[in-house]
């Protein structure tokens, strides 16, 4: 395994880790937010707009970036507004699923398809896509050349600040959940809302809130993918959707834990880029790129046997909660 392998694992790994940490966030209030893919869409157009917004401003009368990029400024219209896109489409889960109580998997497989037709939509017409790959290069490499100079450098010193942020987060979310009192009435929220409620937890308020922050967090990795991944080039929703789905497999691979996500996603990333640094027939590479989902299975079936409480999802997962059925 070569530096340049490890980096590219740890590089579209993080894409998985935002969603993974989103999704946690959503399912320990107890609901299965299978829109995941859509809303990283959605981050996606909603960062890159962001970005080229700011990059816009730079420019002259000729459309040229004449003023150097302000990184703070980028990176906070980069996060701000892919997160607030993303939230926004959360916003909509949490409505039909918390207050009207539609079924979740019908209102996240809808929200799928809603949140990558937009996200196609905001990049074709709104987006000033011409301006993306100036902002993707002032996002890349926040340390000084020197400390990447060694393989090791490399690896740890190379990457952007959304890889960083990626992995300060899912730490913080660790640590919230476990630690924190806001973290156990949100795992009570999901384990037994009727319980949690008669506590004097504010059930719809906490799901709200997962849901909401789960949502933003999770279109960061759709921004993530663009700026890091593909240097600001889009072609078309489709393969962030496919990364959007991983994710979701990711939650159940790391054992809904935020913290063991970091080092499932830098799994999973090697796994799906091991293919196109092998020199073996395109069938193979197929079977290979099916292993993250492989896997997946097998982490579930193994946990489903051995079935201890820290291994399962949490208990209300998927099912709405009826206040009068108390």
């Amino acid at each position: 395994m070569n530096v340049t392998m490890i980096v590219s694992a740890i590089t579209i790994g993080v894409v998985f880790l935002y969603g993974c940490v989103g999704e946690i966030l959503t399912e320990k209030s107890g609901h299965l937010n299978l829109g995941i893919p859509g809303i990283m869409c959605v981050g996606a157009a909603g960062g890159c707009y962001g970005a080229a917004e700011y990059m816009y401003t730079l420019t002259d009368n000729y459309g040229y970036v004449v003023t150097e990029p302000s990184v703070f400024m980028l990176i906070l219209n980069t996060v701000l507004f892919a997160f607030l896109f993303a939230a926004l489409v959360g916003l909509i889960y949490a409505f039909l699923t918390v207050s009207l109580r539609c079924n979740q998997n019908v209102t996240g497989l809808a929200l799928t398809t809603f949140g990558a037709g937009l996200s196609q939509y905001l990049m074709d017409k709104v987006v000033k896509k011409e301006y993306l790959s100036d902002a993707s290069k002032a996002l890349q490499n926040i340390f000084p050349e020197s400390l990447s100079a060694s393989p090791v450098g490399q690896i740890f010193f190379s990457h952007g600040f959304l890889i960083y942020l990626a992995i300060i987060i899912a730490l913080v979310a660790f640590l919230v959940l476990k630690y924190t009192k806001v973290g156990l009435n949100l795992r009570a929220v999901g384990e037994n809302p009727a319980v949690a409620d008669s506590a004097g937890i504010n059930v719809t308020l906490y799901k709200y809130v997962a849901i909401l922050v789960g949502s933003g967090i999770a279109g960061l990795g759709g921004v993530t993918y663009i700026m890091n991944n593909t240097l600001g080039a889009w072609q078309n929703s489709l393969t962030v959707q496919a990364l959007g789905w991983l994710a979701i497999a990711l939650v159940i691979f790391t054992l809904w834990n935020p913290a063991l996500s970091i080092l499932g996603s830098f799994i999973f990333g090697l796994l799906f880029i091991m293919s196109s640094y092998l020199n073996i027939p395109n069938n193979v590479k197929r079977i290979i790129e099916l292993l993250p989902y492989f896997v997946t299975v097998v982490v579930l079936i193994v946990t489903s046997i051995i079935g201890k409480k820290e291994t399962q999802p949490p208990n209300s997962l998927g099912l709405n909660y009826f206040r009068e059925d108390r």
